[in-house]
């Protein structure tokens, strides 16, 4: 894995307030927001064991 190499943008007091990020790990932060976001969407959908699941696409 490779190391995080973000940055901080403080304001006058020195408190960190902003990020930047290499747009690879944006791109990857954006990728894991919208596949929690279809998770969330289909927590409540009807789940199939593997037999059946074997059985529908036979």
């Amino acid at each position: 894995m490779a190391a995080l190499r973000e940055k901080y943008i403080v304001d006058g007091k020195g408190k960190k307030s902003e990020v930047i990020l290499p747009i690879e790990k944006y791109n990857e932060l954006l990728e894991d927001i919208h596949d929690l976001g279809i998770i969330a969407e289909r927590k409540n959908d009807k789940t199939l064991s593997f037999d059946e699941l074997k059985k529908r696409i036979k």
